[in-house]
């Protein structure tokens, strides 16, 4: 890929001066931008020179399309005497594109909505390439001996005890295996399948082969994580560190060709977390308690249980259900853990000095209260009030360390302070309820983006990262912090920032270079990491995020590098900072698992990301899908362009129409659907009529529990429920919704999507209860309005009384009068309303759905009718 950049910009200059050299670049983004999203290159020159225009021209037809001319000019950075900004967001027209400024051409990119689809996929082929085990890259396992305890005496485990830790991921080149990285590791994989769940395929089995098992392969993924991370805390009282030491890097090998390193056969050592510090070569490690560790064990294992749970809950009794029980458990006994004694876990190390120094353990306990609360609203609603002290505790813990340290430092330690950014404050934000509360995190993150952004704006390139090991990593997590921020808030004004950053990993920096393996397949990325797989057998390591640029002082003071290749970025390295594509560096160019798993997250974001942000609650899905219509984040109408209706009866109290509603349905051999609430399901007097519905291929959905009204009548924004209570009268009906979703006779067929959908009590909520209903994984529904069929349960003595006439009016005059009529309605109405309305609707409907019939309409279950072609 370099030699044809190389080529590529002999022939462009040939045509001015044969020998005159190159001094001057523009670096892009070769994964390409997003139509509505911020565009952005970086004009740089060996030579203090200032451009005075700069154009956009279309790679097929070379006509200019856009021109501008330069902002702010940056002066020098790195090895550049003078740069600038190329702001190119105004255009938005797809297609493939050059910069071109002072005779200097940048590499062609695209412009285009799906310019990062598939990305975060293609960064999965390292994670499943790290495994320890069973590797499906070399279809052969590895490490199956693993492994002897130390440090276990005060636990009783005496030292040298065999104990089963096979499994999990590699560190990164070398085959170390550290709880905090894989936990943390599996928790962002864990969180992009559940913010993102439809940007990732299903590809690869569980083992990591290919075929479709019915999982993302992202899940899979975590769950190898996680499975992992149940061998490492195997007991209540028993949870270890690390398997493996430094004694590891004494060969370069692949991983299956293990050796004798440390005195026991195949065996290698695993750390028990004693809260005491450990050998680290000459030294001791500075290891202060448990909670750093323990906690990230906690956060996994509770957002597993969390997502675990949703996916078996048509399922209840099945494998993931059981999974989701027992990470349940194997969370609570982590956060146990964590508070055994407070204080950081860091790494051992035997023979050289370099370990992860983790200094913080605050954040950890943050991020580990707030999940351990989350996990438990969805295993048992009715846990009571008491659990809402852990969202108390959690905000406390968020203000101990409301900044992460390193943020607008110009250094640190060796993952000194882990992970990158404070996850828990984005998951904290999420659930306050109070406004100021919640101002206050998001202000923390706030703080810190400006912190690095008093650095970053000095300088073209927006950089305000500290070059240290892993750099990469670092930029990464900012960005996703950037990312959360703005969906925390709605404020945009560090998209740029965040961009910036996105854009360095994949070559807009000094070098030019992608700083992942094999991405973009067409531009200047890594060929030859630190890595036995590329050096040894020149076998790809697809999607691998690597360290990234040090500070020339730290690459100078590093033992045992040698570069082993003539360097072709020799003319960009500086006395700021190195990049080297050498295998012999191992600062600068080692890819890691923790970083690529972080960047699979990033990138997840990146895919969902529309050109324009959605109305406030609605989902990315939403504002792309122009068929639905939608009210404060909740569909209320289908395909307009399409005579399909959907007849919807909500119960909660009453049931007095729902034989003569089943037999009309049943003799016009239609189907409809039904939404009741959680007394309505519990109630034996309905058992009969509920098994009908079923029976009869009706849509049978969720309601509601208890019948709440969330949101005041005049004041829609004020809640009158807290998320908690929200969540538990939501999840209220789900346990019999699912055993009313499988199929008898068919135990194996799928099962009905009965738990996808909700329409609120009282047809009646707000933004939040939407955006609440959308982290559930719940689409919130709620009938169309335009007629008078959702008033049949008014009485004479109401004052919103309508008769039946009335209502049935209302429907006809509306689908006569309106071009679309009643297409892809949600047509609401009411299966009893009770003995105070003797004037009742439902005898009505054989009359109108004839009439509706004749017009042509067909009728269809809210599943059917809001499925996206």
């Amino acid at each position: 890929m370099k030699i044809w950049v190389s080529i590529a910009a002999i022939i462009l200059f040939a045509f001015t001066t044969e020998q005159e050299e190159t001094i001057s670049w523009i670096r892009i983004n070769q994964l390409g931008y997003q139509p509505g999203g911020v565009k952005v290159a970086v004009w740089c020159s060996k030579q203090d020179l200032v451009i005075s225009k700069w154009e956009l021209v279309d790679a097929a037809s070379k006509k200019i399309v856009y021109s501008s001319k330069p902002g702010k000019s940056f002066g020098a950075y790195g090895p550049f005497k003078q740069t600038c900004r190329l702001n190119f967001s105004a255009f938005k027209r797809p297609g493939r594109y050059y910069l071109q400024a002072a005779g200097v051409r940048s590499p062609e990119f695209e412009i285009g909505e799906d310019v990062y689809k598939g990305a975060a996929d293609f960064c999965l082929r390292y994670m499943r390439q790290q495994r320890s085990g069973f590797n499906p890259f070399l279809k052969d396992s590895c490490h199956t001996h693993d492994g002897y305890v130390l440090y276990g005496e005060k636990a009783g485990i005496k030292d040298s005890t065999h104990i089963d830790v096979t499994g999990g991921w590699h560190d990164a080149s070398d085959y170390l295996q550290y709880s905090t990285t894989s936990a943390n590791a599996t928790y962002h994989l864990l969180a992009a399948y559940r913010d993102f769940p439809t940007v990732f395929t299903d590809e690869k089995l569980a083992n990591g082969l290919d075929g479709k098992n019915g999982m993302a392969d992202v899940l899979d993924e975590a769950k190898w994580g996680l499975d992992w991370l149940l061998k490492m805390h195997p007991r209540d009282d028993w949870m270890f560190n690390q398997l493996g030491d430094d004694r590891d890097h004494m060969g370069m090998r692949i991983p299956k060709e293990d050796t004798n390193y440390y005195g026991k056969g195949l065996e290698r050592p695993v750390y028990f977390i004693n809260g005491e510090p450990q050998q680290r070569g000459k030294f001791m490690n500075n290891t202060t308690g448990t909670s750093s560790t323990a906690a990230k064990f906690a956060s996994a294992f509770a957002l597993g249980s969390n997502i675990f749970f949703k996916e078996s809950i048509n399922d209840r009794g099945g494998e993931k259900h059981k999974y989701a029980e027992k990470l349940s458990l194997k969370a609570h006994s982590a956060f146990n853990f964590s508070y055994k004694k407070f204080g950081t876990s860091q790494t051992a190390s035997v023979r050289s000095p370099y370990i992860y120094a983790e200094d913080n353990w605050i954040d950890d306990m943050e991020l580990g209260t707030l999940m351990y609360y989350i996990m438990k609203i969805p295993i048992n609603p009715n846990l009571g009030v008491k659990y809402m002290d852990y969202i108390t505790s959690a905000y406390n813990w968020a203000k101990q360390e409301p900044i992460t340290p390193w943020l607008g430092t110009d250094t640190a330690k060796h993952y000194q302070w882990y992970p990158f950014i404070n996850l828990g404050h984005y998951e904290l934000a999420k659930v306050l309820k109070g406004s100021r509360q919640r101002d206050t995190i998001n202000g923390f993150y706030k703080e810190g983006i400006e912190k690095v952004w008093n650095k970053a704006k000095q300088n073209a390139f927006y950089r305000g990262i500290p070059f240290i090991w892993c750099s990469n990593n670092l930029t990464t997590s900012f960005a996703i912090q950037c990312y959360w921020y703005k969906q925390l808030t709605g404020e945009k004004a560090f998209d740029e920032l965040e961009q910036a950053n996105f854009d360095w990993l994949f070559g807009c920096n000094p070098w030019g270079t992608s700083m992942v393996y094999g991405l973009p397949l067409w531009g200047d990325t890594p060929v030859d990491p630190h890595s036995a797989f590329t050096h040894l057998k020149n076998y790809p390591i697809d999607g691998g995020l690597i360290d990234g640029p040090v500070y020339t002082s730290i690459y100078k003071n590093l033992i045992g590098i040698t570069l082993y290749q003539p360097d072709e970025y020799e003319e960009f390295q500086s006395n700021l900072a190195v990049y080297h594509d050498d295998y012999g560096d191992y600062s600068t160019n080692e890819p890691t698992m923790d970083g690529t798993a972080s960047l699979i997250y990033l990138l997840a974001a990146k895919e969902t990301a529309p050109s324009k942000s959605p109305p406030k609650g609605e989902t990315f899905e939403e504002s792309f899908e122009k068929k639905f219509s939608y009210s404060h984040g909740g569909i209320i109408r289908g395909d307009s362009t399409k005579k399909n209706i959907a007849l919807v009866f909500t119960g909660h109290e009453f049931a007095e129409g729902g034989n003569f509603i089943a037999n009309t349905l049943q003799q016009q051999k239609i189907e409809a659907s039904f939404f009741f609430t959680g007394g309505f399901y519990n109630n034996h007097s309905n058992e009969k009529l509920i098994n009908r519905l079923v029976k009869d291929r009706n849509f049978l959905g969720n309601h509601s529990d208890k019948h709440l009204l969330y949101c005041d009548w005049k004041k829609r924004d004020s809640l009158l429920v807290d998320k908690f209570e929200f969540l538990s009268d939501l999840f209220g009906p789900m346990e019999r919704l699912g055993h009313l979703a499988e199929d008898p006779k068919n135990p194996s067929a799928p099962s009905k999507p009965f738990t996808k959908f909700f329409l609120p009590p009282y047809e009646w909520y707000n933004d939040t209860i939407a955006a609440w209903c959308k982290e559930a994984e719940i689409q919130l529904i709620n009938y169309t309005p335009g007629t008078l069929s959702h008033a049949d349960y008014t009485t004479i003595k109401d004052k919103n009384y309508r008769s039946s006439e009335t209502i049935y009016n209302s429907i006809i005059n509306y689908e006569r009068s309106k071009p679309a009529g009643l297409n892809g309605f949600i047509l609401l109405m009411h299966i009893g309303a009770g003995p105070g309305r003797t004037d009742k609707f439902y005898t009505r409907l054989p009359e109108l759905i004839k009439y509706l019939k004749q017009k042509g309409y067909q009728f269809q279950t809210v599943d059917q009718l809001l499925t996206i072609d």
